[in-house]
């Protein structure tokens, strides 16, 4: 049987960082972080992402504490032919960050939603997933980011934050505004090549996850025979 051919590593296909739009400096990351845009094919995936969030962590992402009911009709109701949608995809596959940029329909602005699997936090994957949807939006001549908030959720609020964005609180609620500046030929690029390399990044988890099933069959198989070997030569 011919073995899949390995795909190289996509890590030195990494793209330039993209400008910061607030003028402040960008927090330091340790490294690239892959990031894909999904589609309508994808529902699925994102209804499982937010469903398997914790009571308050659905309370942080949605600003009350979402039934699954309410998710699924969340899920069902985004657009994608007119907001856009990005994901983290760990090893396996599993969508451990998701952001959710929804465009709005009597304004050149966009409103940012963001939540990571409790496993995954701590590693910058917000804050990059804002600054990517900075990006998108631009490119889509959008000049204002709005994000809305519970005041308790620090972690967002200081990721608008940094980004420059100014906020305004309101009892419990906040929200931030970002002013985006416009697009240009560096920030179509640097969509281009990020979207490029995050397809390529997935493919070859993709790919790894097919191989490394390939050889727990062909192990399993081998355990197999052998087995039958031991009762063979007993008998």
């Amino acid at each position: 049987m011919a073995m899949p051919t390995p795909l190289p590593s996509p890590a030195a296909l990494q793209p330039p960082p993209a400008a910061h739009p607030g003028g402040a400096a960008p927090p330091a990351r340790v490294r690239w972080i892959p990031i894909r845009s999904l589609a309508d094919r994808h529902r699925p995936r994102i209804l499982a992402h937010l469903l398997s969030l914790a009571p308050e962590d659905r309370y942080l992402r949605f600003g009350h504490a979402a039934c699954d009911a309410q998710i699924a009709r969340y899920v069902d109701a985004i657009d994608f032919l007119r907001d856009e949608v990005f994901g983290v995809f760990n090893r396996r596959l599993e969508l451990i960050a998701l952001a959710h940029l929804a465009l709005m329909d009597t304004s050149p602005e966009a409103e940012f939603g963001v939540s990571v699997l409790p496993h995954a936090r701590g590693r910058g994957y917000g804050a990059r997933l804002f600054e990517h949807a900075v990006l998108h939006a631009r490119n889509r001549g959008i000049d204002t980011m709005v994000i809305h908030a519970l005041s308790e959720n620090t972690p967002m609020l200081r990721i608008a934050r940094r980004a420059g964005a100014t906020i305004e609180r309101e009892g419990t609620d906040a929200q931030a505004r970002l002013r985006l500046p416009p697009d240009d030929v560096a920030s179509h690029m640097s969509q281009l090549l990020g979207d490029s390399v995050a397809e390529f990044d997935y493919r070859f988890k993709a790919q790894a996850r097919r191989v490394d099933g390939l050889l727990d069959a062909i192990a399993e198989v081998r355990t197999l025979i052998g087995s039958e070997h031991g009762r063979a030569a007993s008998d």
